[in-house]
């Protein structure tokens, strides 16, 4: 595998205007059930665990930057049968309220936007297994877990850190790329997050989803969501969906790609919340050093599962 030294790459990139997140006070991290999680979450977290979930509800799940609003945006198209005008006028982050979000001076809180849903509902979340409310569980709601290769994972996180305002601060990319190895970020660990949703898919009705398949064959993917979601669409309309949710229409479209957020919260001068969408982009921002490292650990961290993530295509 050939790449060149990330830490010039990295900081190439943070060059692009930051003045803004450095003057905000961002949240901090704060352990909940053993699992770190950014202050804010801890206006929401009993009545996180209060949500009351339906049956006919979709929940999507992800650990950050693996693909959510992608995936969110799969799921509405199929569930409507097409691109609708809705699908095309309303923001992505109202027709999938995000669970675990505080109210701020955009949206109200995501348990409050969802309570005042008309069913069906989508939801997204990005909680550990443990942590996701009981009443998804008895309700037996249908789950889609999409999951994308470590690597390129750390690298739109930490990206998404620095122009997200209201999160924490990632600090260097020296220092975000220790935290997310020891698991150390919002979420915790990337390893943890993605085997545990694996090892329960078969117990519950989930479809688990890599995002390296969907770049690769989309319309597979589209129409394996479709099955699971017992839906079925002609052909044309999964064209539809597959060009309407590609990357590049995605990035320029307001309803998927965070322009509507304010610079308090969002500040896409720093760097743009859909960035590249590639797979491999690691390979632009990890020194050789840092690569070995972190094959290192994942060796360790992944021998005991079957999941495997494929970090180039």
């Amino acid at each position: 595998m050939s790449h060149t030294g990330g830490v010039n790459s990295a900081a190439h990139e943070d060059q692009e205007s930051s003045g803004c997140y450095l003057k905000m006070k961002r949240p901090s991290l704060h352990m909940v059930d053993g699992v770190p999680m950014a202050s804010t979450f801890l206006e929401t977290t009993g009545k996180i665990q209060n949500f009351q979930a339906k049956s006919d509800d979709v929940l999507i799940v992800s650990y950050p930057k693996a693909g959510t609003m992608w995936m969110i945006e799969i799921v509405d198209c199929i569930r409507r049968g097409g691109v609708t005008k809705e699908i095309q006028t309303v923001p992505n982050l109202r027709r999938a309220p995000f669970l675990e979000i505080a109210a701020s001076e955009l949206l109200p809180s995501g348990v409050d936007l969802l309570e005042a849903m008309p069913s069906p509902r989508l939801v997204k979340s990005h909680l550990p297994v443990k942590m996701l409310p009981r009443s998804f569980w008895d309700n037996n709601c249908k789950i889609v877990y999409i999951a994308r290769n470590a690597k390129d994972v750390l690298v739109s996180y930490y990206f998404f850190h620095k122009s997200r305002v209201a999160a924490p601060d990632p600090g260097t990319w020296e220092e975000f790329f220790e935290n997310y190895l020891s698991g150390n970020v919002g979420f915790g660990s990337w390893f943890d997050h993605v085997t545990t949703w694996w090892d329960i898919r078969e117990k519950h009705p989930i479809l688990y989803v890599f995002y390296e398949d969907i770049i690769q064959d989309p319309v597979r993917e589209v129409q394996r969501v479709a099955r699971f979601l017992g839906k079925t669409l002609e052909k044309d309309v999964i064209s539809e969906i597959v060009e309407h949710t590609s990357f590049n229409k995605m990035k320029d479209n307001p309803m998927t790609n965070h322009s509507t957020m304010p610079p308090s919260m969002m500040n896409l001068q720093i760097s743009r919340f859909m960035r590249k969408g590639k797979v491999g982009d690691w390979k632009n921002h990890l020194t050789v050093a840092q690569n070995e490292r972190f094959e290192e650990e994942y060796k360790q961290r992944m021998a005991k599962t079957s999941l495997h993530l494929r970090d180039e295509l």
